[in-house]
């Protein structure tokens, strides 16, 4: 074996390494499985069963085929996932588990960002063509994409929107009651302005997004709820601006994607009308990549950068900041697009992002 000499060679230290790289490739396939579950509701199902059952009893609530079921339970089995007795054949997911993998998880269903490890296998060519020519991609090359990223959105923006987002901008809930002309950039499956238009009938919304499969999604929830007060559009927000038509701008979790990051802040602050409010969220990591060793999720995160935000960005002909492309680009974008006052936030329930409360001058 060809060691550089730049030092003594560590056996001890290469074995102890090796037993790390082993130990992720279980973590990598526990988690692959994990997305599979997700998207099967088998964590669900086992979570609904008071006792503890085996595969075929397991397989038959969720109506799939038994055999495939007890293949998947020995994975969550050796990942420490479920428990089994084999005196008697029978499964548990228990408690504590289920807390964070079932449903509407306590602790916020973390089964969602498995199926972004799921994803890296299916673009992995795409990926490596990217690598050796320096090219990008589309959002539809990623499939299911728009499906992981609303039920993502759906735990940390939509269901904590009234009890925690809003209210980091006082003023808003008494202007939106009294009614408001309302923006959300990037829109995705619209879930967060949908409920927004729910709650306060008397504002009036639109959401813009780049993908037409996901504005379809949306605009068919608002007909098939019967909304009038809200409306999508397909729109590339390159260059957008519309000068002094909204009272209160909002994205969440897209403005790292877009080709150009800064002309769309800039564009959003023009677009803003004296006293406008811009509620940004977006990946709350450092830009600084030392400090980011104890961030949550930091290396899947890296990873999501890798397959999917920078070579989406550089597809449009953008620079691809990243997914980590720092909350301090974003403080610092916010403040050279001209608004007056810059507020950041991390929220008690979602660790994992920043929030941003940016103001346009004083209100008229």
């Amino acid at each position: 074996m060809n060691v550089q000499k730049r030092h003594e060679f560590d056996t001890a230290a290469a074995e102890a390494f090796a037993g790390r790289v082993a130990d992720m490739l279980d973590a990598g396939a526990a988690a692959a499985m994990m997305s599979l579950g997700h998207r099967l509701g088998l964590f669900e199902t086992l979570a609904s069963l008071t006792d503890p059952a085996g595969s075929h009893e397991i397989a038959a609530a969720a109506g799939l085929s038994e055999r495939y079921v007890r293949e998947w339970l020995a994975v969550m089995v050796m990942a420490g996932v479920v428990d089994y007795r084999p005196e008697t054949r029978d499964y548990r997911l228990p408690l504590e588990h289920a807390a964070c993998l079932a449903g509407d998880a306590p602790f916020g269903n973390l089964a969602v960002y498995a199926q972004h490890v799921a994803l890296f296998g299916k673009v992995e060519d795409r990926t490596i063509a990217n690598f050796r020519t320096g090219g990008g991609t589309r959002y539809d090359d990623y499939p299911c994409f728009h499906q992981i990223m609303a039920e993502d959105s759906g735990q940390t923006v939509t269901a904590g929107l009234f009890d925690h987002v809003l209210p980091i901008a006082p003023e808003l809930h008494e202007r939106l009651t009294a009614g408001i002309d309302v923006l959300d950039a990037g829109c995705g499956r619209g879930a967060a302005l949908l409920a927004m238009a729910r709650r306060y009938p008397a504002s009036r919304f639109v959401g813009y997004d780049l993908c037409a499969d996901a504005i379809d999604f949306a605009a068919q929830r608002a007909r098939t709820e019967e909304l009038t007060n809200v409306r999508f559009e397909t729109r590339d927000l390159t260059g957008y601006a519309e000068p002094g038509r909204w009272d209160l701008v909002a994205s969440f979790d897209a403005v790292h994607d877009q080709k150009d990051p800064l002309g769309l802040v800039a564009g959003i602050h023009a677009s803003l009308r004296p006293g406008g409010v811009y509620l940004m969220q977006d990946i709350g990591a450092s830009a600084d990549l030392e400090k980011n060793r104890d961030f949550p999720f930091a290396t899947l995160l890296y990873a999501v950068s890798t397959v999917h935000c920078t070579p989406v960005s550089i597809g449009q002909g953008g620079e691809g900041l990243g997914t980590m492309w720092g909350w301090e680009t974003a403080e610092r974008f916010l403040r050279q697009a001209g608004f007056a006052e810059v507020e950041r936030h991390v929220l008690p329930h979602d660790p994992m992002n920043v929030w941003f409360v940016a103001r346009r001058g004083t209100a008229i």
